[in-house]
């Protein structure tokens, strides 16, 4: 596996543990748990979004028979990824403690950054076929 796969994978597996931390700690803290949002986004935005992007990486372009379109810019993505999705969860809290969203917004978008690079460098791998002549 190529290094960029086995850091997305990793991350998902460390967000994995830190979503089911922060499940565990929601189910005995009663109804009025401030930190869901940081649980669901561990969950969906780490555990599973960065674990399509890394299988996505490993096994897209071979699917295509093409190279990955840029290393650089799948780089690129997994550290804003994670510094969107941990600025995310700081930003919750802030949100939450003084309310003041901006943090929240300013990770939201770098989060939304690295998905952006995500789709871009899959468009530029994966391309149709050429098309088989008929005998």
């Amino acid at each position: 596996m190529s290094k960029i796969t086995v850091w997305f994978i990793k991350s998902a597996l460390v967000y994995f543990i830190l979503a089911v931390i922060l499940g565990l700690h929601m189910a005995v803290s009663g109804t009025q748990y401030p930190y869901m949002p940081i649980h669901a986004h561990f969950n969906l935005l780490g555990w599973m979004s960065m674990m399509i992007y890394g299988v996505g990486y490993h096994i897209l372009p071979r699917f295509s028979g093409r190279p990955l379109y840029s290393e650089k810019l799948a780089e690129w993505q997994f550290w804003l990824a994670n510094i969107g999705l941990v600025g995310m969860a700081l930003g919750w809290i802030v949100k939450t403690g003084w309310g003041d969203a901006n943090m929240l917004l300013i990770f939201s978008i770098v989060e939304a950054l690295a998905a952006v690079f995500f789709v871009v460098n899959m468009f530029k791998t994966i391309k149709a076929a050429p098309p088989v002549p008929a005998n």
